[in-house]
């Protein structure tokens, strides 16, 4: 009797797996409801732009010469266009993308790149209908675009959500057209937020694992409650396609570019005029911080926001106008959503100690080019436990480098404590253990005096740019 009882509470727990199955994957996201409710504000892009290039054309048979025709004769066209002399021909290069009707009246946000340099847009509609499109503007830095349609009113649009609500590891939908396949439907989760891309400072990027591919840029993300969260802006890919890395504009960062673009045609963004890295776990311990985070000043431009609130190199932005920041990444998004002109506070980590700044930001500027020459020569001030050598610099070096009364420059790197920190020749030397380094005695007094053991903090300017090296004497 026991044997059977046993036998049948078995098959009990079975069965029960079995009906719990279904019962689970009913629970995954049905996006149906969402994609019927949306997809008529979805649109595909088509742009044409007029390019040049070199025309190529086969040459004549050895031996044989360009007859000479008559002007009326058919054939001189013939002669011309085929074996005539190279030259420069025109032709018109396409390109498609995505992009959704926020409007009823017509305005569709869309990426830059979409329809940069385009001679014509053309909008079409889920209903076929097409239109040419007007681009009201559009931001390079952010990689958003508003188009116009006239159409009189009376369009489907989106519902617009919060793209910084979202929440790692919760559903996303995106609709667009890949490869020019009209209102694909792909779906993933939220990968990260805030995420910093190259040449992309100002936009907190939101990573997914959704599938986009070439003709989604400019298309709407969703989440479950139908809202535009993001604008699908770029991939991470080494062959073209989809890698399972995709990365979307926040909807907040986009309606602001697009109010911008509305009421003056241009936008503007707070800055703070300073140079920043990331603070490392090496660098942490020479700053004496119990864990890395924050921004570190690697240099403070002149006549800048930064310089009028006395934000000095080596100091690490812990926050910014009550914003918390973890990673450098952090902080030009925050700084950059700041409207011009307004003072907020800046908590920063000097000397060990929290110190709060108040700094009032301005309009950021179009990006300078830096010269940077060197000519460095072997002999100078060697510093033998670090396995450096160090020179100061000529005058006409301190001119071309942009260091007024400060620096040496490296003319040597042996094996040592310097090279393991990084430290190259060719690199200017202006900071040592948090103290201005003025000339190559200078750098011999504080190297001397450096503790053994400890992580020190050293401020290299290599090409142009500054850097902050973490550097362990012997």
């Amino acid at each position: 009797m026991k044997s059977s009882g046993a036998l049948a509470a078995a098959l009990v727990s079975i069965t029960a797996a079995c009906l719990a199955g279904p019962a689970s994957a009913r629970t995954l996201p049905d996006f149906t409801g969402l994609v019927e409710s949306n997809r008529s504000a979805v649109v595909n892009i088509s742009t044409t732009q007029r390019r040049q290039a070199p025309a190529r054309r086969p040459r004549m048979p050895r031996g044989f010469e360009m007859p000479d025709l008559p002007e009326d004769s058919p054939f001189r066209e013939f002669f011309r266009r085929f074996f005539g002399e190279e030259g420069i021909e025109e032709f018109d290069a396409q390109s498609l993308g995505s992009g959704f009707i926020i409007s009823q009246d017509g305005f569709i946000i869309s990426n830059n790149h979409v329809v940069r340099d385009a001679d014509e847009v053309i909008v079409r509609l889920s209903d076929r209908r097409e239109y040419k499109a007007r681009v009201v503007g559009a931001d390079e830095r952010s990689d958003v675009a508003l188009l116009k349609i006239d159409v009189g009113g009376g369009l489907p649009v989106v519902r617009l959500g919060l793209g910084y609500e979202l929440k790692v590891g919760e559903w996303v939908l995106a609709i667009g057209s890949p490869f020019g396949f009209d209102y694909s439907v792909t779906a993933g989760i939220v990968s990260a937020k805030g995420r910093s891309l190259p040449r992309e400072s100002y936009v907190p990027f939101i990573q997914t694992d959704v599938a986009i591919n070439p003709g989604n840029s400019g298309g709407p993300l969703f989440n479950l409650q139908g809202e535009v969260v993001g604008v699908n802006s770029q991939i991470f890919s080494r062959t073209g396609g989809f890698m399972g890395l995709s990365f979307a504009i926040p909807i907040d960062v986009a309606m602001d570019v697009v109010d911008q673009l509305r009421e003056k045609g241009r936008v503007s963004r707070g800055w703070l005029g300073v140079l920043i890295q990331d603070v490392t776990r090496e660098l942490a311990e020479s700053f004496a911080m119990a864990r890395p985070r924050g921004a570190l000043i690697a240099r403070v431009l002149p006549d800048g926001p930064a310089e009028h609130a006395g934000i000095a190199v080596g100091d690490i932005v812990l926050s910014f106008d009550g914003q918390a920041v973890e990673r450098s990444s952090d902080l030009p998004p925050i700084v950059g959503r700041t409207r011009v002109g307004r003072e907020v506070p800046v908590e920063v980590l000097r000397n060990g100690e929290s110190v709060t700044l108040t700094v009032t930001t301005e309009e950021l500027p179009e990006e300078d080019e830096i010269e940077v020459a060197a000519a460095p020569r072997p002999e100078g001030t060697e510093a033998e436990a670090l396995g450096l050598a160090v020179r100061d610099l000529t005058d006409e070096e301190r001119a071309s480098l942009d260091a007024a009364d400060q620096g040496v420059l490296v003319s040597k790197v042996s094996e040592g404590p310097g090279r393991r920190a990084g430290i190259r020749e060719g690199d200017l030397i202006l900071m040592l253990n948090n103290e201005k380094v003025s000339g190559s005695e200078d750098f011999r007094r504080i190297a001397g005096g450096l503790p053994a053991g400890k992580a020190i903090s050293v401020l290299v300017q290599r090409q142009g740019s500054p850097v902050f090296l973490a550097l362990k004497p012997e």
